[in-house]
């Protein structure tokens, strides 16, 4: 097979409340809209496997995991817990969190063996990309951090040298901790600045440290920030980055929280640009990486109208069965869904031309994103 799409019913159980922000119904209208455009081969979908404690300790501290698990039997806080981040207004306790976690975690190792192994070249576990958690802490809806474990596995078992590519609104925090030493991993986090969002980390100068050093790059974008300003900033340093790190294998995250409908963050990009982004990589790890490419979900609060449209985007290229920009949301799929939208969910998989009001000083935030790109351009990369 081409691609392998991990996927299964309980990754709905990653639920904190009905409430939530985070919520898993996007995965479940995600799977399905795939399925409606024809776009799933039979022997394209791989279910996924709980991670062991083994594997959650590749990443994670002993003692935290064992609390988790604990918490997960009683679905209830516990006195200093908040100080872990867990029982927090953004990472509620609730019953089975150990288990729904572990299997998130699970999803992007079993995408990892398959790739190792050589089964496919390419696998989507949009369940994954939970980017913020750290060795010790929840944190931004993250329990278990599934990108640093399955990276931190492959480096175990594989000589590969290892891209990471992080397209979420919000910074790569927890990735860019677990191997800010690490010169066989390459962080590279596009991200709304952390001076205007969580997690407030992110800045050009964090570069990696020791033998690490200049082996973690970030991108901070200016608020509003558009598709074309992004683009520009994407297609000049990922090349580069390419060229100097010469990879074996891309893992990318693919939050869609910097769209413009999205209400957690602050850029304005469109179906376009997730499309574009999810375009490149794809003839880049043709390229580079001999087609190996491991890609993730992550962000994105727009639960139905953009998310499911953006994924479903990202497993098409991936699968290699790319989508016209004239694509139409299946009827049979908005009939399932419209009724569970508090809105009107759009009737294409791209967002038409004039769909979003103008964007307010839209100069100024190109040229702010350009002297970050200088900046970028004169600290990373011989001139």
């Amino acid at each position: 097979m081409t691609a392998a799409l991990i996927y299964h019913p309980d990754f709905q159980q990653y639920r904190f409340h009905p409430d939530h922000p985070f919520n898993p119904v996007r995965l479940a209208a995600t799977y399905d809209l795939i399925r409606s455009l024809g776009l799933l081969p039979p022997d394209a979908l791989t279910e996924p496997r709980r991670a062991t404690e083994d594997e959650l300790r590749l990443f994670h501290a002993p003692h935290y995991v064992e609390l988790v698990a604990h918490l997960s039997q009683t679905g209830q806080k516990a006195p200093g817990t908040e100080r872990l981040g867990l029982g927090t207004e953004d990472n509620p306790v609730f019953l089975g969190m150990h288990e729904a976690a572990s299997l998130a975690v699970g999803g992007t190792l079993t995408a990892a063996h398959m790739v190792a192994q050589g089964q496919v070249r390419r696998a989507l576990n949009l369940a994954g990309g939970l980017h913020h958690a750290g060795p010790d802490f929840a944190s931004g809806f993250c329990i278990y951090n599934d990108v640093a474990i399955a990276i931190r596995w492959l480096r175990q078992t594989t000589p590969w040298r290892i891209l990471y590519v992080d397209l979420d609104a919000h910074h790569a925090d927890g990735v860019q901790n677990a191997f800010y030493q690490d010169p066989g991993v390459f962080v590279l986090s596009f991200h709304e600045s952390g001076q205007y969002l969580f997690p407030g980390t992110g800045a050009v100068e964090e570069r990696g440290d020791g033998p690490g050093l200049g082996y973690t790059l970030n991108v901070p974008l200016a608020p509003a920030t558009d598709d074309d300003s992004w683009l520009e900033l994407f297609d000049a340093v990922v090349p580069r980055v390419l060229q100097h790190f010469r990879p074996d294998l891309i893992v990318s995250q693919h939050g869609v929280d910097g769209h413009y409908g999205d209400p957690l963050a602050d850029l304005c990009a469109t179906t376009r640009f997730y499309g574009e982004t999810a375009r490149r990589l794809s003839e880049w790890a043709d390229q580079y990486c001999e087609g190996r490419w491991i890609a993730t979900g992550g962000g994105g609060y727009q639960v139905l109208g953009v998310v499911p449209r953006v994924w479903t985007l990202l497993w098409s290229v991936m699968a290699r069965t790319p989508l016209a920009e004239d694509t139409a949301i299946p009827a049979d799929w908005l009939a399932v869904w419209q009724p569970r939208s508090p809105s009107p969910l759009p009737t294409s998989l791209f967002d038409a031309p004039g769909t979003f009001p103008p964007i307010r000083d839209l100069a100024r935030i190109r040229r702010q994103n350009e002297h970050t790109l200088a900046t970028i351009l004169e600290q990373a990369f011989d001139k």
